[in-house]
């Protein structure tokens, strides 16, 4: 009897944006992009270093467990209607009009903008060509790499600087920047409270 052969598969997975890395920065950028109505796709193993921190220096938050800070996380994310793949990317390829990322399931996934939250080792950055500083990936601003299309957030920007809440940050500045882009004018990010 042959044995059984897993054939590679491209996920039919409608995106806008493609975030790999699903710790704060990754998943705040989904946050904002799901948020705004855009089709946003996460992978991640759930393995950030968060699991392993205890957060006291968090903006508005006394005191919170990091793997309860990534649960809680995760679930605002997909109710706000983020897809969360649990998986890891193994490969990305710049086709010149988006991206395909490969997982080690053998599956892919494909879309026009990127966004990477890898943490301190940015293999998948280096393997498309992102520029590198002393410091980590060098990006704009907004988070944008020298790679069009490729933006980087949190600990690979800044990994002698990681704190969950700069990481957010990054996130939520490239989604936003992102968002202008698709929306062609400035995008802000603002509710108010129900008039009573």
């Amino acid at each position: 009897m042959a044995p059984f052969m897993r054939y590679a598969r491209s996920l039919e997975v409608n995106m806008d944006v493609l975030v790999i890395g699903d710790g704060p920065g990754g998943l705040s950028a989904a946050l904002f992009l799901a948020k705004a109505g855009k089709a946003v796709t996460v992978v991640g193993p759930d393995e950030s270093a968060m699991h392993w921190a205890r957060l006291y220096n968090y903006l508005g938050i006394d005191m919170i467990d990091g793997s309860t800070f990534q649960e809680r996380s995760r679930a605002q994310v997909q109710k706000l209607g983020a897809t969360l793949l649990d998986g890891r990317v193994e490969a990305v390829e710049n086709t010149g009009e988006g991206f395909v990322a490969t997982l080690a399931s053998g599956d892919t996934l494909t879309a026009p903008t990127l966004i990477l939250s890898e943490g301190k080792s940015p293999k998948l950055a280096r393997s498309l060509g992102c520029a590198e500083g002393d410091n980590g990936i060098t990006v704009d601003a907004h988070g944008l790499t020298s790679v069009p299309g490729v933006f980087a957030v949190g600990r690979m920007v800044w990994p002698t600087r990681s704190q969950a809440i700069i990481s957010a940050g990054d996130g939520a500045k490239a989604a936003l920047h992102i968002l202008a882009q698709l929306e062609g004018r400035d995008v802000q990010d603002w509710d108010s409270p129900p008039k009573e």
